[in-house]
């Protein structure tokens, strides 16, 4: 199966881990096109950089998303594209991808004092009201006794694995535009 996932990832600790999520994915069929928000391209290793099929910088053109995966999602990334902002080549693409009626994932790492913030849950809502699968930062994020945080990158794939195989388009709705 020739199936492309663009995997966009944020700037939170289990981003110095993606490649093991790169190779599971990989496995099951994916090809993977890999979005990383300006901090977290900072951050990569160079096997996730460059995984075969991964566009080597933004000029070469991106293949058309056959699903979308955000993980790790940070408190950041998630409000700004919830809002519409699309102030980096990451969120770009997510603005624009949110309306394609894809399966969307989205693995959060926010501690929860910013999911106490007034903004998450907001932000929350109006995603998951888009389609947007989001997981449980709990159930996704741990912390081992010496404090590093732990992203269950199994349960993130498993997740999309099921999104996917069930997926079922929206029905569509006639846009009203200005005038009407």
């Amino acid at each position: 199966m020739n199936r492309t996932l663009h995997l966009v990832v944020c700037a939170a600790p289990p981003a110095l881990h993606v490649d093991s999520l790169v190779h599971r994915v990989h496995e099951a069929g994916w090809n993977v096109h890999l979005l990383a928000t300006p901090t977290a391209a900072t951050w990569l290793t160079t096997p996730a950089r460059h995984e075969p099929g991964h566009p080597r910088d933004r000029s070469d053109p991106a293949p058309r998303a056959d699903a979308v995966l955000v993980a790790p999602a940070t408190f950041n990334t998630l409000n700004k594209w919830a809002a519409g902002i699309a102030d980096n080549h990451a969120l770009s693409v997510l603005a624009e991808l949110l309306a394609a009626d894809l399966p969307i994932v989205a693995a959060p790492c926010v501690k929860q004092a910013l999911r106490d913030h007034p903004a998450y849950p907001r932000s929350t809502h109006t995603l998951t009201v888009a389609g947007v699968h989001l997981l449980d930062p709990d159930a996704v994020t741990t912390r081992t006794p010496e404090g590093q945080t732990t992203f269950d990158w199994e349960l993130v794939a498993a997740t999309l694995d099921d999104l996917t195989r069930t997926h079922e388009p929206r029905p569509h709705t006639t846009r009203r535009t200005v005038g009407d």
